[in-house]
């Protein structure tokens, strides 16, 4: 049995670096330091380890700490407000708080170093984290890494360095329990094994070629699968180094290729910014391999990028309860809006309403079903919920809708909840149409939904943010018609005249998520942005 890290722990790889927050550690110095705070967690008797996932050296450590000790992490989003922060503590069961309290501000939680009042005292060795409402846990604090560890020095006072062993800690352990953006009601807790986040990564570097010998840059969260399981265990499993650039500019990502990095991390929104950034993006060149998740990536942003870099972006699809499932390869075709075949170790299936298997035609719309190593454990707590989610014969409904085509390729519409517009007895992917739409030269952002209609049952209403903002209201109302009709002949012309938009709405902006997924539920609320 390996270790989840095992890059880390092998000692192959004892001069690799990871950097965050502009300080540097060898994976032997990180190693050091990771194993004297797990045997302080192990010491404290902690099973599951709440951390105030901030892009920080305190949460890299934190991490790779619990993960060594075998001890679940909670990871608790950056910027949750107290509400959030209480049901996390509660739901998930945490039984320590590992790493500086977060504080209350008025911009909500920060680490305690921020200069506002803590909740708990700093430095206060296992003190008490005052919490909302009835949550109490026991903190235990870590120490900024600087340089070499000192074994037994004032940070780590116990002086313990010994960690299990792997074969100590059960594959079929939980590694973390991450909660879901909660959508629906409150955020659910998803409960990853150390064998799925093994078996993802593995399926990943089998798709990208992505060795030892890499540098990975990316500027993402670290309470997401994508920057904390793929950003940073991703690295520490493989051998290969990390640059986390902090926030996630065009200038930060390409200073890292310009250190070295070998590939890069990022979401839509980031990957827009650079395509928008001629300067940064060409600096982006020497890169091995650019990924895009967590949303679609525009046509019209894939083919800029290819055009100033020289590279055509991987997308990859998956969520927190599946891991990555489906990935475009390294050594695979790339092609715009596709997010490549099947990983290693998972599968894939299309369903229409009544559970029917459709057509891999490339065309035919279905619910996408997947099974495999990389799945999740359950809901925590939610056995009925967890139940729902699984058909009878045991694939994962991901709630989303796709096409695959004849070589396995998937093109994802998006969720089915919003994204699959039933108009006039047709199944429509929303996603088809912002493609088209992002096509048009006056269209920098849009956002397709369906909304309710006494004739048609949903008609198609399009969300476009214009290339040069919103006219003056008091001009000349002709100029939006104008472009409204160009944009659904657009449609008619690209793809047929019963996916044109019905009606399009000018908004200055588009409601996004922290990873810049946008939020249609509040489009379909009948309130646009302002």
């Amino acid at each position: 049995m390996t270790h989840l890290l095992q890059g880390l722990v092998g000692g192959r790889h004892a001069a690799q670096t990871v950097t965050v927050a502009n300080t540097t550690l060898s994976y032997a110095v990180l190693l050091g330091h990771a194993r004297d705070l797990a045997a302080v967690v192990r010491e404290s008797g902690a099973a599951r380890v709440a951390i105030h996932a901030t892009p920080t050296w305190t949460t890299v450590l934190g991490v790779t700490a619990a993960v060594l000790a075998g001890v679940t992490v909670v990871p608790v989003p950056a910027d949750a407000g107290p509400g959030e922060r209480a049901h996390i503590l509660r739901d998930s069961g945490a039984t320590h708080w590992l790493g500086a309290s977060p504080t209350v501000s008025p911009n909500g939680p920060r680490d305690s170093r921020s200069g506002t009042t803590p909740l708990s005292p700093a430095g206060a060795s296992h003190g008490s984290l005052p919490g909302i409402g009835a949550v109490q846990l026991p903190v235990i604090p870590v120490a900024e890494p600087e340089g070499a560890p000192e074994r037994g020095g004032a940070a780590y006072p116990s002086g313990l360095v010994g960690v299990p062993d792997s074969e100590a800690i059960p594959e079929a352990s939980t590694a973390f329990i991450l909660y879901t953006s909660g959508t629906t009601g409150l955020p659910k807790g998803v409960v990853l094994s150390r064998r799925a986040v093994a078996a993802g990564l593995d399926a990943l570097a089998d798709a990208w070629a992505w060795t030892a010998q890499e540098v990975l840059a990316h500027g993402l969260p670290l309470f997401h699968v994508h920057g904390l399981v793929l950003g940073v265990l991703g690295p520490l499993r493989i051998g290969s180094g990390l640059r986390h650039v902090g926030r996630p500019t065009p200038q930060a990502y390409a200073a890292a290729v310009t250190a070295g990095a070998t590939m890069c991390f990022g979401v839509p929104t980031i990957w827009s910014r650079i395509a928008a950034t001629p300067a940064a993006a060409e600096a982006l060149a020497p890169a091995r391999l650019l990924v895009s998740g967590s949303a679609a990536l525009p046509v019209p942003v894939f083919e800029r990028l290819r055009a100033l870099t020289g590279h055509e972006v991987c997308e990859r699809y998956g969520m927190t309860e599946t891991l990555i499932t489906v990935a475009t390869r390294a050594d695979g075709v790339r092609r715009a809006g596709a997010v490549g075949v099947p990983v290693a170790g998972v599968e894939t299936r299309l369903r229409g309403e009544s559970g029917e298997e459709l057509a891999h035609d490339g065309s035919t719309v279905g619910d996408l079903q997947v099974r495999g190593a990389t799945l999740f454990d359950g809901y925590l707590g939610r056995a009925e919920e967890t139940a729902a989610a699984f058909t009878a014969d045991g694939w994962f409904k991901t709630g989303d809708v796709a096409t695959i085509d004849e070589l396995g390729v998937h093109r994802i519409v998006g969720r089915a909840s919003v994204d699959l517009i039933k108009s006039g007895g047709y199944r429509i992917g929303a996603g088809e149409i912002e493609g088209v739409l992002l096509g048009h030269p006056e269209v920098a952002e849009c956002a397709v939904v369906g909304l309710p209609d006494d004739d048609l049952g949903q008609r198609i209403v399009a969300f476009v943010v214009r290339a040069g903002g919103i006219p003056d209201p008091a001009g000349d109302a002709r100029e939006d018609l104008v472009l409204a009709t160009e944009l659904t002949d657009l449609v008619i012309r690209e793809l047929s005249i019963h996916k044109r938009p019905r009606e399009v709405r000018f908004v200055a902006s588009l409601p996004r998520n922290e990873m810049g997924k946008v939020q249609k539920a509040r489009l379909t609320g009948g309130t646009p942005p302002a």
